[in-house]
């Protein structure tokens, strides 16, 4: 089977302090195409050191973002990654085994392991499946916030790991929490209009509540310690953030 060839694409938007561990962990493939945020820090200059191919560009959603990703790069499978994810050796040799191996998947899922404040998280939900890698030409993405990939045929699995290291402190996490849930208002708004207020209401009373349960209880988060019960709070509270925006947007004024 003749060579493929990959294409890296990476978001970003002021990442200077994580940019370059994400990109150093990709060198080893045939193009990195970083469509970038308009950033005001280093990130660009960083970049400018691993490829020539970066694409500045306003922010208009995930989907869009990395869309443009995918229709400014020329290789034959598309790796998609945020810039705070690091391709791990493991997963660099899963890739290549799979662009060879001639199988009938046109993506595949691979593990995503995430850090909370420096913690890997094993259990509450967060160690889960990302799904990322792709032939181009058989996937796209839509959504606002949370996009999703479509893909035209069957998708593979493979259990190596990315690590994802999103923020380094709470602070950093309400931040960047406080901007997504706006994002995911606006999204819900958009896909499903204005929902009646009872669907509303439990989303703010009690889905928040289950939402703990099932992340701190039946998805294990207590096995974590003190790190996995903040982190259940603190995931309920985003759903809770979330649908206090979309209330917002649809039956705040009317409140008064």
């Amino acid at each position: 089977m003749q060579n493929q060839k990959l294409s890296v694409v990476i978001l970003t938007k002021n990442a200077q302090d994580c940019v370059e561990a994400c990109l150093e962990s990709v060198k080893w493939a045939d193009e990195i195409v970083v469509i970038d945020g308009f950033s005001t820090d280093k990130t660009f200059e960083i970049c400018r050191r691993y490829t020539d191919r970066i694409i500045r560009s306003e922010f208009e959603g995930f989907a869009l973002e990395r869309n443009k990703g995918i229709d400014n790069s020329t290789g034959d499978w598309i790796l998609q990654l945020d810039a705070d994810e690091v391709v791990t050796p493991r997963l660099t040799s899963a890739l290549k085994e799979a662009m060879a191996s001639g199988s009938s998947a046109v993506g595949y899922k691979f593990r995503r392991k995430n850090y909370f404040l420096g913690h890997p998280m094993k259990y509450g939900g967060w160690y889960h499946y990302s799904a990322h890698f792709f032939k181009r030409g058989c996937g796209r993405y839509e959504g606002l916030i949370h996009e999703r990939l479509k893909l035209t045929g069957p998708q593979g699995v493979i259990e190596a790991e990315i690590e994802h290291r999103p923020f380094n402190s709470m602070e950093q996490f309400l931040e960047r929490q406080n901007r997504y849930t706006g994002y995911e208002a606006k999204d819900i708004f958009n896909e499903k209009g204005v929902l009646p207020l009872k669907i509303v209401l439990y989303n703010l009373k009690v889905k928040p509540l289950k939402l703990f349960w099932k992340l701190y209880i039946k998805k294990q988060g207590f096995r974590e310690g003190r790190i996995g019960f903040i982190f259940c709070i603190m995931f309920a509270y985003v759903h809770f953030m979330k649908w206090a925006k979309y209330w917002e947007l649809t039956y705040g004024e009317k409140a008064g």
